[in-house]
């Protein structure tokens, strides 16, 4: 795989990385700690073995929350509260919506679908608009 490299920020602007590699996996995660840190039916996550996280700015406002007793953490900005990348030189985890730059991998798989939200199914038929209606 040839190297890639996309940048991302949090919502704030606060906290910018770039990750170097390639992403082998994308995730959407409908488990119930997923869904309640993102307040939405899944989270929608990159994962790389390989890849590289460097932070550009604002990593000492980066902070970070562990459900006791799990392997679940979620990383996110001390300012706006986004949620952010996880990892380093290895094994890189990067929330989807976090990037800058353009990303066109389509979702590998949705996951822990037996957590699906009750509301989550026929969303191709809600009603679409290009801005709040």
């Amino acid at each position: 795989m040839s190297k890639t490299k996309h940048s991302g920020s949090c919502l704030c602007g606060t906290v910018t990385f770039e990750v170097e590699g390639a992403f082998e996996k994308f995730f959407l995660c409908h488990c119930n700690r997923c869904r309640k840190s993102t307040g939405s039916a899944h989270a929608a996550n990159l994962f790389s073995n390989d890849a590289s996280l460097v932070w550009l700015s604002g990593e000492d406002q980066i902070r970070s929350f562990r459900v006791p007793e799990t392997r679940h953490v979620r990383a996110f900005c001390g300012q706006c509260g986004s949620v952010l990348p996880q990892g380093g030189s290895q094994r890189v985890m990067v929330p989807a919506g976090t990037l800058d730059t353009e990303f066109t991998m389509a979702p590998t798989a949705h996951i822990f679908m037996s957590d699906k939200a009750a509301w989550d199914h026929d969303l191709e038929k809600v009603e679409r608009h290009d801005r709040y209606a």
